[in-house]
């Protein structure tokens, strides 16, 4: 029987669904009912300029939309943001992707995308920012609580996880695209690197997330080489298209990732976002005029429809409830991933036991610092998430701990705080960062609009910046670090507590690592708990009286010095990014870590063996035999490292992990996939990747090694 009518969205996604269509025939026939106003339409956000005002409010409301063609059934993309959770209000807070990072857990992470993925989608969402994988090229980045640390494998295998759990609900969008890791100058830097840094440094995880099928890339606001990335042709088509296959669509970061409408189209971007600003002024004029073709609107909009059509076709059929909207087992998979997260870098022993877990037998514990009393789970900006409820350190210990008399001073009087101290048993002291010390900077002081091409003669758009300029309290200061160190004030509290209690255990709170050498012989046990989410107070809890065991290990390492660190200038209009950054920088240069890249210490102790290992030129798998050697069940981490062993100083560089759980006493013989990516090179002009020169060895250890011992031959 002949079909009739028009050729609607929901129709097509049933056909394809069905199999009678693929999804690319089907974009053809619903572009072949559009009409050009309507193409043009799918090309930015559905939001009018003047309520730029109130996109804060109308991002905790619900999904942003752009594209939605009534006529024709187009729901449009409709988006909601990341990476600690979904930020339409009352959503789960997730540990943040720095302390997800630290789990080495893709399985967990991909859980955690799961839940992710149907609280978005219950929410009204199609379209998810959470995959946040932009490389820490330095811990001072205001943002390094949304990636997943230094290491472009330990990025790529988790932002991948996060990606899988995310697709059966909504399509997974990877950011910030690319070489995005500096704040109060992000709108305006350009970014020098060459092509063996690019490729082999800052690039390899995104084709990692982009390989597990993300469908959209989101552009950074940065310059890459002397072009704004939304008109970067060499970035957004000819690597990422032409070199890397991706087939999905790219949108805009929002409102100043856009500097030219029509430029940015012919560079490969789809979407600007979320406004009906540059575009929907410069291109019904460009489109009649012949300045651009029909086929570039086509080429763009085809995308789009394709990748959306395609989702709404092969998405799961079931309907998530909105019962599951921060419920139980959300909030209780966020406590689980936050105890994974926690990074034990100290535990002393003092008298007959280490300090951590705490005594049973304690009966009066002090708990010190202002930030035990707020739940701090990260900073104000995009990603900031508004749960129904969060527990604080105070309030997890205090729940954990009925029988105990908790003590609290905040540190501010720090004769009361030693006071506290002096009369308790032990002391746990809460210190570090807030929204205050880092994070997205939402509006700053020298933000100039003429940079991005904005129509001046716009006045409601001047009125809105204006208006959510004067809104700028509310998110916190936010932006890159000013120190790698605590606040002075903190290191002095530290400093006259433990003289105070030498049973004090200090518990750190922020994105990135943090410098602790003014300090960290004076206490016998330092806790790294990242921002832990909502439910972060009763994980650490948990944490410190061994209900759990902290199981993280450092995503990032953490110097001695800022000053073994590459150069960081947080104002910098031009800066040069090379392949010596973070663990590897400290090893070429012979700088010893504080705390190396995958430091971490458990309740229990572990042997890992390398038993054998079989690669190809591109990945591999290696044979580990792991035994828990220590008294209670506990996890461990299995890090696969290469080095060229010929080099002066040989700079490991991890090629594969595992996380292995095991009981007292048990052993467990398990294969860990090899990526080995930091191997290879690439030609700049064949493309072609090829073993790096040198002589390469492969090993196992519990974290990145300080020297290169036991090391196996990698042979091909």
């Amino acid at each position: 029987m002949a079909r009739t009518g028009i050729n609607t969205f929901g129709d097509l996604a049933r056909r394809i669904r069905s199999g009678e269509l693929t999804a690319a025939e089907a974009a053809h026939l619903l572009i072949a009912e559009m009409t050009d106003d309507e193409l043009l339409w799918v090309l930015d956000g559905d939001v009018a300029p003047r309520s730029m005002a109130q996109l804060p409010g109308k991002i905790k409301a619900g999904p942003i939309v752009g594209g939605a063609i009534e006529r024709l059934g187009i729901p449009g993309i409709r988006f909601t943001d990341g990476p600690r959770g979904v930020v339409i209000d009352g959503s789960t807070a997730f540990p943040v992707s720095m302390a997800r990072g630290a789990t080495w857990d893709p399985d967990l992470e991909q859980q955690v995308g799961t839940a992710m993925g149907l609280e978005a989608r219950a929410h009204g969402a199609n379209y998810s920012g959470a995959v946040c994988i932009n490389l820490l090229r330095h811990p001072a980045w205001g943002r390094a609580q949304e990636t997943y640390g230094e290491d472009p494998v330990l990025i790529g295998a988790m932002g991948a996880g996060l990606t899988h759990g995310l697709r059966p609900n909504v399509m997974a969008c990877v950011k910030h695209f690319a070489l995005n890791s500096m704040e109060n100058a992000r709108f305006r830097v350009d970014v020098t690197v060459d092509e063996h840094a690019l490729h082999e440094v800052y690039l390899p995880h995104f084709k990692a997330v982009i390989d597990a099928g993300a469908e959209s890339v989101m552009s950074a606001y940065n310059s890459v080489n002397g072009q704004f990335m939304d008109v970067n042709k060499v970035l957004l088509t000819d690597i990422l298209r032409d070199e890397w296959g991706f087939d999905g669509f790219v949108t805009s970061d929002w409102v100043f990732g856009t500097h030219d409408g029509l430029e940015s189209l012919e560079a490969g971007l789809d979407v600007e976002m979320p406004l009906r600003l540059l575009r929907a002024r410069e291109l019904p004029a460009a489109l009649k005029d012949g300045r651009l073709s029909r086929d570039t609107v086509i080429r763009s909009a085809h995308r789009i429809l394709r990748t959306t059509l395609g989702h709404a076709a092969t998405r799961d059929l079931e309907e998530p409830s909105a019962d599951v909207i921060a419920g139980p087992v959300h909030r209780a998979l966020a406590r689980t991933v936050a105890t994974r997260a926690m990074v034990l870098l100290k535990n002393d022993t003092v008298g007959n036991a280490p300090i951590l877990p705490l005594d049973p037998a304690i009966k009066r514990l002090a708990v010190i610092g202002k930030l035990a009393g707020q739940a701090n789970t990260g900073d104000h900006g995009s990603s900031l998430v508004h749960p129904p409820a969060t527990s604080s350190p105070l309030d997890g210990l205090r729940e954990a701990l009925p029988g105990v008399e908790i003590v609290h001073a905040d540190g501010t009087d720090v004769t009361a705080a030693v006071a506290a101290a002096t009369a308790a048993d032990a002391a746990i002291l809460v210190v570090g960062m807030d929204h205050d010390d880092e994070g997205e900077r939402v509006e700053n002081d020298d933000i100039n609009l003429d940079v991005f091409g904005f129509p001046f003669t716009f006045g409601p758009f001047k009125w809105a910046m204006n208006k959510l300029a004067k809104k700028r309290s509310q998110f916190g200061r936010g932006g890159d670090r000013d120190a790698l160190t605590l606040h002075p004030g903190d290191e002095r509290l530290v400093a006259a507590v433990a003289d105070a209690n030498p049973r004090t255990a200090v518990v750190l709170i922020g994105g990135s690592a943090i410098i602790v050498e003014a300090w960290r012989t004076k206490v016998p046990a330092i806790l790294h708990a990242w921002y832990p989410g909502m439910e972060g107070g009763r994980a650490l809890a948990d944490v410190l009286t061994g209900a759990a065991e902290p199981g993280g290990r450092l995503p990032v390492s953490i110097p001695t010095s800022a000053e073994h660190l590459p150069p960081f200038d947080a104002e910098a209009r031009t800066i040069v990014y090379d392949a010596s950054w973070g663990q590897r920088k400290l090893d070429h240069d012979g700088n010893t870590a504080a705390f190396p890249f995958g430091f971490g210490l458990g309740y229990t102790t572990f042997e890992h063996e390398l038993v054998d290992h079989r690669v190809t030129e591109t990945d591999g798998t290696a044979t580990v035999r792991v035994r828990n050697t220590g008294p209670r069940t506990g996890s461990t981490v299995v890090q696969i490292y290469a080095a060229d062993t010929s080099a002066a100083r040989p700079v490991p560089q991890l090629i594969g992990f595992r996380r292995v759980d095991l009981a007292p006493g048990a052993e467990s013989t398990v294969e860990v996939a090899l990526d080995l990516t930091p191997t290879r090179q690439r030609d700049p002009r064949t493309h072609s990747w090829s073993r790096r020169p040198g002589t390469w060895g492969i090993l196992a250890a519990a974290h990145s090694p300080s020297a290169i011992d036991d090391v196996q031959p990698l042979a091909v």
